[in-house]
């Protein structure tokens, strides 16, 4: 087995095992931890994954990235993670034809009915792992900035883990009610939960800020603690995700519906950008994807960015149906970079600089062409995002939500653009009972004044004929925990007081 080691985007003279990538979360001049080299699944490796559980796929997966773990602690993760005690499904992932060539790939079966279970419940036993193989004795202490549903699966999964600290911040009017009941009612011994003043990418940059401030590195030091990472700018959260893509792939395979070999299209309602960039990771390692379809809503930042080549994010910010992608700052966006570029750490720097000083910067044309030959980018508003649900429940009996809508228009648009058909599956990213105001609303169901975000629940419920998730009409009768709002330059104070450092 080759042994694969770890280098950062902003610097690449950087090594280090996977262990200490995950452990870190980010490394200490600000870049992101990535592969030194992907390594590959021939056709016949692709064909071994079939009748094995998901958590076997997992673990194979696995033991190409993380190869100083022992076959005997990927197995303990992914057996500990990937159960029908914390899935409502045997599958984890299950598949849904949708229509035509179209199949929905549903990632929101896990505990908290969001994608992010999906890598979020075996991180834990990553980095409870990873910090026994490195001998670490200190508290590791887990920042999230959060636009909905990263905040509340990282909660869920680092709730009362024995030498952890979790501390998430989330935009005060930038998620649903669902989602902030979700996080302020949340138990567990080591957790903290605050609203920010601001938007979503006021609480990355804050969180970002905090884990490269060298004062605030100090007093965490002298305090026998150390800070790591559950957003996706962890190595150890981004992994995962190329899991399913792999495994939905080897699915689609074993049932029939493709043969080995055949290329299948990607769609991805994209925020932070690590959802899409592990699906080109699944792609790079040898499996048969085509085009990675990047469906953006009206903050569409990244679809302007695929098309012209020039991020900038100086633009107005709006406020959506669809909020876990009301995002003008996408982190893992470097990591792709840093692979078109050649692994070019001086271009990086210089375009994150920029990004930081200037809120803009321009690829080269030659990392354009590369961009857009792998993703189609594009994008629709909160109209459209109601409309095809509307749609969808009419024409084929099925309710999604308010992102996963948004793929599905955008995959809409590429197939009339492109005439590609291609078969393809969409990143289902979300249970619709998390957004049931806006499902409702795009349903023609109109709830009377005063209705709760429970008695809308059953309403959708009584108009879908889903099964509400018990996760959430749990919610209900649980006490509101967290409460503090602050201003998002109050973060780093907030804090070193949360952990008595000040």
């Amino acid at each position: 087995m080759v042994t694969v080691l770890y280098k950062s985007t902003r610097n690449s003279s950087i090594r280090v095992e996977s262990a200490a990538a995950i452990a870190k979360g980010i490394s200490d001049e600000g870049g992101l931890f990535v592969p030194e080299s992907i390594p590959m699944l021939t056709m016949g490796e692709l064909k071994s994954l079939a009748g094995k559980t998901y958590a076997q796929r997992a673990a194979y997966v696995f033991s190409k990235f993380l190869t100083d773990f022992t076959d005997a602690e990927l197995r303990y993760c992914t057996e500990s993670a990937y159960t029908t005690k914390a899935f409502d499904t045997d599958n984890i992932a299950e598949i849904v034809h949708l229509f035509d060539n179209t199949y929905m790939l549903e990632l929101w079966h896990g505990p908290t009915c969001a994608f992010k279970d999906m890598a979020l419940q075996i991180l834990p036993y990553f980095l409870t792992t990873a910090v026994k193989k490195l001998h670490m004795d200190k508290k590791v202490v887990i920042l999230v900035a959060t636009s909905g549903d990263t905040g509340k699966a990282a909660l869920e999964g680092f709730k009362d883990v024995e030498g952890t600290e979790i501390m998430v911040f989330y935009p005060v009017e930038g998620v649903s009610d669902m989602q902030k009941r979700q996080m302020v009612t949340q138990e567990g011994n080591n957790v903290t939960v605050c609203a920010v003043k601001g938007n979503f990418d006021d609480c990355q940059s804050g969180v970002k800020k905090i884990f490269t401030n060298h004062e605030v590195l100090q007093s965490l030091e002298h305090g026998g603690m150390t800070f790591s990472s559950a957003n996706s700018i962890n190595w150890g959260r981004l992994v995962p995700q190329i899991v399913y893509y792999i495994s939905s792939y080897v699915s689609l395979a074993e049932s029939g519906e493709i043969a080995y070999g055949d290329l299948l299209n990607v769609v991805v309602p994209t925020g932070n950008f690590g959802n899409i960039l592990a699906a080109y990771y699944a792609k790079m390692m040898g499996v048969p994807i085509g085009k990675l379809i990047c469906a953006s809503n009206i903050n569409k930042v990244l679809t302007d960015f695929i098309r012209t080549g020039v991020y900038d994010k100086n633009r107005q910010f709006y406020a959506t149906a669809s909020p876990s992608m009301d995002i003008l700052i996408s982190s893992n966006l470097e990591r792709l970079l840093y692979l078109l570029t050649g692994e070019d750490d001086m271009q990086i720097r210089e375009w994150f600089t920029s990004l930081s000083e200037t809120g803009k910067y321009e690829v080269t044309d030659a990392v354009k062409k590369k961009m857009i030959s792998f993703f189609y980018g594009g994008f629709c508003d909160d109209a459209a995002t109601k409309e095809t649900i509307r749609e969808i429940h009419e024409k084929n009996g099925y309710t999604c939500d308010t992102h996963t809508a948004v793929a599905v228009k955008v995959y809409k648009d590429y197939q009339n653009e492109t005439g590609d058909t291609t078969k393809t599956i969409i990143a289902s990213t979300a249970s619709p009972f998390k957004f049931s105001a806006s499902v409702l609303d795009a349903l023609g169901e109109k709830p009377i004044e005063g209705t709760d975000e429970y008695d809308m629940v059953e309403l959708l419920h009584e108009v879908s004929g889903m099964k509400i998730p018990q996760s959430l009409a749990d919610l209900k009768t649980k006490p509101r925990r967290f409460e503090k709002s602050i201003d998002k330059t109050d973060m780093q104070q907030f804090v070193l007081q949360e952990l008595h450092l000040s």
